[in-house]
């Protein structure tokens, strides 16, 4: 079978023909209906994240959905046929093993979660990556609950999910995105207010504000413009390092605290929300023959929300 493989730092993907996996013990094969395309396949091909990965050439794709084609020894959980998700982790496909970018591919069955019926493959293979990362800030590190004011800041596919699963936990939330082409469809989802710096709701008084942008600048302007004794979440990372007010941080005793990825838990309540029509991500599907012109795409910043290759 045909596999889309990176092969070497600096290079683009690689079609090459691989064996057709088999279940080993403890595993099952999923047969791939969606794979979603990730920021962090730019990073592993232009060396940021290389060192993730353990072997030469690998199957990239770490946002999987599918159906069950075989079950291998030791392996109960899941019968041949059933529709399932892998949520997105450095122990799984796609970074440490051949991961989606193909039509087959081999999976230790305790990474694997349950599809609810009804969601889409794009949907879910989307929930597995930026569906559980923003569910996990929101939820788990932000502790947003039902009356918690929020301030998001970064509108993307990240923080338009964030945004979503706050709303459904009965948040009031703020939304700063630059790019005004997407303040309508924040406003469409029912935030409060928008605008193009959080520090436009300093007086709002924001319990928690979850930075998916990550630029430095926008960390420290979470930091002022949160209430005192709030969180703020840092989850983007457009560049890696920044520098924030110590005065205000402990003056106002700000929790400030990191947030990656999620679990498979944080999955399986994102999934639930996308069932309930709560969580929709905005996708562009493409075709598997396209995934390499679609990192491409990422790498341009030409992509509005998730990219995710669909077998039609």
């Amino acid at each position: 079978m045909q596999a889309w493989q990176f092969t070497e730092v600096g290079k683009a993907l690689t079609r090459n023909e691989i064996p057709v996996p088999e279940a080993g013990s403890g595993e099952i094969v999923i047969e791939v209906r969606a794979a979603g395309l990730c920021h962090s396949d730019v990073g592993f091909l232009d060396g940021t994240l290389t060192a993730l990965l353990p072997f030469r050439p690998i199957t990239l794709g770490h946002e999987i959905a599918g159906v069950v084609a075989a079950t291998g020894p030791g392996a109960a959980r899941f019968a041949v046929g059933d529709r399932v998700a892998v949520p997105a982790a450095i122990e799984g496909p796609g970074t440490s093993s051949n991961g989606g970018f193909q039509p087959k591919v081999a999976v230790r069955e305790d990474l694997v979660i349950p599809l609810p019926e009804g969601i889409a493959w794009d949907q879910a293979a989307a929930a597995t990556d930026a569906g559980l990362t923003s569910y996990h800030a929101m939820v788990v590190q932000g502790r947003v609950s039902a009356g918690t004011k929020v301030g998001v800041i970064g509108f993307g596919g990240l923080g338009s999910l964030g945004a979503q699963v706050a709303l459904a936990e009965g948040a009031e939330v703020y939304v700063a995105e630059k790019n005004e082409k997407v303040h309508a469809f924040a406003r469409e989802l029912g935030v409060a207010e928008v605008a193009k710096d959080i520090t436009a709701f300093a007086d709002e008084g924001l319990d928690v504000v979850v930075d998916f942008a990550g630029f430095g600048t926008t960390t420290a302007a979470a930091v002022e413009t949160v209430r005192r004794d709030g969180r703020v979440v840092q989850v983007g990372l457009g560049v890696s390092e920044g520098t924030v007010n110590l005065q205000t941080l402990t003056l106002n005793q700000v929790t400030l605290i990191g947030s990656q990825a999620g679990s498979a838990e944080d999955c399986r309540a994102v999934l639930d929300l996308v069932a309930a029509g709560k969580v929709t991500s905005r996708i562009t599907r493409i075709g598997f023959d396209d995934i390499a012109d679609g990192i491409g795409r990422l790498e341009r910043g030409e992509v509005i929300g998730r990219l995710v290759a669909v077998v039609e």
